[in-house]
């Protein structure tokens, strides 16, 4: 399931983080790639340790824990902080899958890469290219979305970041391990999630409400592995 989440920062956010953003220290992003990443990874990332990455990391986890989609879709048991990456003058990242396993810097804490999200800080005019390719059952998807907009999608999917060939992109990238770990079944969940909710507001008193949403809960219980 690819799900788009609008208008996760806001614009005096979005240029908050740009202006902090273009003054930081940037790295070689085959730095934190493994060995096969490596080699179809041309990038600059924030290092792990980096002030700026921090700061807007833990604006970016304060919005998806308030973000109802987000909690919907994911389902959160643990967050990897968000990483940070820029392309420029042809940069790109080849086709690859993500790692299945990160550790949390400074614990030694795994996480499990069920679910990735990206979240752009540039505007889509703002470069050529850049699109972020993700291979799922319907296809490759196109992703270029507006400054503050999210993406989350399956960490299972194959995907790529096309060559940008003007312009810098600016964007944030990282893992999300869910209480739920089968793909299809948390998109099951979200799809009974949000009915349940669209069917409260639009018949608040419709008397099958409570059932449906103790199946929702008896369903995450059942799957959930915390």
């Amino acid at each position: 399931m690819l799900l788009r989440i609008p208008a996760l920062l806001s614009k005096e956010e979005v240029q908050q983080c740009r202006q902090a953003l273009e003054a930081a220290a940037w790295q070689d992003g085959r730095t934190t790639a493994g060995h096969v990443a490596a080699q179809v990874k041309s990038n600059l990332q924030l290092p792990l340790d980096s002030p700026v990455g921090k700061t807007i990391g833990d604006l970016l986890l304060d919005r998806l824990g308030k973000n109802p989609l987000f909690m919907s879709a994911a389902l959160p048991l643990k967050v990897l902080p968000p990483r940070f990456n820029r392309y420029e003058g042809g940069g790109t990242y080849g086709n690859h899958i993500d790692n299945a396993f990160f550790t949390i810097p400074g614990t030694a804490i795994k996480l499990r890469t069920d679910v990735s999200t990206t979240v752009f800080f540039s505007e889509p005019g703002e470069y050529e290219g850049g699109e972020l390719m993700v291979e799922d059952t319907y296809g490759t998807q196109s992703i270029k979305l507006a400054a503050g907009d999210a993406i989350v999608y399956p960490g299972t999917s194959l995907h790529r970041v096309n060559p940008v060939t003007q312009g810098v992109r600016y964007a944030s990238f990282f893992w999300t391990q869910s209480l739920v770990k089968s793909a299809e079944q948390r998109r099951l969940l979200f799809e009974l999630d949000q009915s349940v909710q669209h069917l409260t507001l639009d018949h608040p008193d419709y008397h099958r409400i409570s059932a449906l949403s103790g199946s929702y809960h008896n369903l995450l219980r059942m799957w959930s592995e915390s």
